[in-house]
């Protein structure tokens, strides 16, 4: 079974090659860190549970989770609700394949 990481690299190159028109970065909140380092990223607006990338053509968020075994915690939750609130899209990608075809629905 593939990593988090590898599902959300394949996913993103699949969207810079598939839809150009359409930039696509990754919002860097997880991940080891040192303690220093982590108290320099909240300093600077780092929030734990944004989703893992963004699409702003589209406004469109996507949280990246692992084919099987993926969940979403509290803080996720919550971000969730408020960027549905203003009116963003967030889809939560369960590997690249299912976040591919979630995409996909959004384009039609």
């Amino acid at each position: 079974m593939k990593s988090e990481h590898l599902e959300q690299a394949e996913f993103v190159m699949w969207m810079r090659q598939t839809h150009k028109e359409a930039r696509i970065f990754a919002i860097p909140n997880g991940g080891q860190r040192s303690r220093t380092t982590g108290a320099k990223l909240k300093a600077e607006g780092v929030s734990a549970g944004v989703p893992d990338l963004y699409i702003p053509l589209w406004r469109c968020w996507i949280e990246m989770k692992r084919e099987k075994g993926g969940n979403i915690s509290p803080r996720q939750k919550d971000w969730i609700k408020y960027l549905e609130s203003i009116g963003d899209t967030v889809i939560i990608g369960y590997g690249c394949e299912d976040a591919k075809n979630k995409i996909a629905s959004l384009c039609h």
